[in-house]
């Protein structure tokens, strides 16, 4: 090895895995001048930001279906301004008056902007519930407003709101008792929770508020897909002197004598830094990465061993030969009108009747034609909870682990089942579109696990750590070992991962990269020109495998 190789080894900071929060961390870390390392071992960056595309035609979202707060004040875009990235992601706004329709057999609810018009429409729906709507969005209101002010906080933490007191450590299934609520009321007010993967028992008020409180705010979706967001951060790290590798697997998080000393690959390579992130899966990290035992206090261990995770998820891939006469919003279709219930027997292991059915309309969202599937035609996603563990695939392990399962005969027919199911439902939602078929896949949580080596396959991460409703923090308690996604004390769905990933940054750093909204730490003049026909999905390979072979292509552009 030469010289100059041994000196490409040295970093000063390493941010293992290249989902948001990684990016957004590194990002606010390169443009502050230290020399980062991403590393990522999937072929491109951008964990549940990732597209894929089918039959030169058809690009599907793996997890970006909205985002909420993205208007001029929105979390999101003040973490693409702190880097220089405003005009780098366009978000377009879904139906301010309709983002989310709400179907179940009884009653239909469009979730419109703002806690009072959602309050007003809630009213509306169960009249004979007004008093215990009004106090539930009482609750919701002044929690999410709290949470609000301590993400954006640059001094000492304020005086915690009696509110926060009183609910911070308390269910979504106890807010609903408080209220007197039925069955019908708690599954409608909790039929977006497929957007945190928990029933109404296991979820937080502050986690279930923190989700609606952003699309309250405004629901979007940005143009090109959920890609364009995780090229726009490669672009800056890149620009501003970091490097991304992909296809590039962390095996060891070094720690030598109670420090981070930087990572060993499962080739054998070895990269030095004194700070390591990792935005990879928290119990694979302290598990696996980490050497858990070997190296961290065995409370941590304990709790990481015992931890379990959110409910994964099924999507199904569908596109047709002709448009739907649909309005851009999303549907969630409850078939069964118990939340408690619907969620009781995923636990259980039972997918006997799929608890609900999310449909997400990709090509009626991007205002690009053809983004999405040719003129003409249809894209969409159908998305449902599914069973922990590998029982119900017939399988006693996962791909994190090297099982082989995409042949086996008991996961196959469990698969062609659960598609069937997922078409049924959303037949029911939205009227038969069968025979209008021309692609149709279903991703399992096998699929996720194996694409993000999450724990189980959740996109959600930890359900339970410690205590109800504790959280790892940033600060890991090894010296120069941080934390960021899904699992961490600020994730949740990508605006929430973003968020986190600047904490992360903004702990580093020893001063709040979020406080300013003026502030801007990336520069502009460095980021590269977007030629026409520029493609997100290349930009997002890492500069050292972007003219690899493989790539999957559109007969279109996609994005510009």
């Amino acid at each position: 090895m030469d010289t100059e190789e041994k000196a490409a080894q040295r970093w000063d900071a390493i941010v293992v895995g290249s989902g948001i929060g990684g990016l957004v961390c590194a990002g606010y870390l390169v443009a502050s001048g230290m020399r980062v390392l991403v590393l990522e071992q999937h072929d491109v960056a951008g964990g549940n930001s990732h597209v894929f595309r089918r039959r030169r035609a058809y690009q599907f979202d793996v997890g970006v279906h909205y985002l909420g707060d993205c208007g001029p004040d929105g979390l999101l875009p003040r973490v693409l301004s702190g880097l220089g990235l405003a005009d780098r992601v366009r978000f377009h706004p879904m139906d301010p008056d309709g983002f989310d329709r709400i179907v179940l057999p009884s009653v239909t609810v469009d979730v419109p902007t703002g806690w009072d018009r959602y309050a007003d429409r809630l009213r509306a729906a169960l009249p004979a519930e007004t008093d215990g709507i009004t106090r539930y969005i009482e609750v919701c209101a002044a929690v999410a407003q709290a949470c609000r002010q301590s993400a954006f906080s640059a001094g000492p933490a304020a005086k915690v709101p009696a509110v926060m007191l009183r609910w911070s450590r308390r269910t979504l299934a106890q807010l609903f008792d408080h209220c007197g609520l039925s069955a019908r009321a708690r599954t409608i007010l909790a039929a977006q929770s497929g957007n945190y993967g928990s029933a109404p028992a296991g979820t937080l008020v502050v986690a279930h508020t923190m989700m609606l409180d952003d699309y309250l705010r405004g629901a979007y979706y940005p143009e090109g897909g959920g890609q364009v967001i995780a090229a726009s951060f490669v672009e800056l790290l890149e620009s501003h002197g970091g490097t991304l590798l992909t296809r590039t697997r962390v095996d060891r998080i070094l720690i030598e004598r109670g420090k981070v000393a930087g990572v060993r690959l499962t080739d054998g390579t070895v990269h030095r830094a004194p700070v390591v992130v990792s935005n990879a899966d928290y119990r694979r990290t302290v598990l696996e990465l980490c050497d858990g035992r070997e190296n961290l206090p065995e409370p941590v261990v304990a709790r990481a061993e015992t931890a379990t995770m959110r409910l994964p998820l099924a999507v199904c891939y569908v596109a047709l030969d002709r448009e739907l006469p649909l309005p851009s919003a999303n549907i969630w279709y409850w078939p069964n009108e118990d939340v408690d219930a619907a969620y009781a027997q995923v636990e259980a292991g039972r997918l006997d009747a799929l608890p609900f059915a999310f449909l997400s309309f990709a090509s009626l969202k991007d205002p690009v034609p053809g983004s999405a599937c040719p003129p003409g035609h249809m894209n969409f996603q159908i998305m449902t909870a599914c069973p922990p563990g590998y029982a119900h695939w017939g399988l006693t392990d996962g791909p994190a682990h090297g099982a082989r399962y995409r042949r086996e005969p008991g996961y196959l027919g469990a698969k062609d089942r659960l598609t069937e199911q997922m078409l049924d439902l959303a037949e029911a939602a939205i009227g038969p579109f069968r025979k209008h078929l021309v692609h149709v896949e279903t991703s399992t949580p096998l699929t996720q696990e194996r694409y993000t080596l999450s724990t189980g396959g959740s996109a959600y991460g930890l359900h339970t750590w410690g205590r109800v409703g504790q959280r790892p923090d940033i600060d890991s308690g090894v010296d120069g070992l941080y934390l960021a996604g899904q699992s961490i004390l600020h994730g949740g769905g990508i605006v929430g991962v973003a968020t986190g990933g600047a904490l992360c940054a903004s702990t580093i750093l020893g001063r709040p990269v979020l406080a300013d909204a003026a502030g801007v730490l990336g520069n502009p003049e460095l980021l590269p020109e977007r030629e026409p026909g520029w493609d997100p999905l290349r930009t997002s390979r890492g500069l050292r495998r972007r003219g690899a072979r493989g790539l999957a292509l559109l007969d279109r552009v996609v994005a510009g």
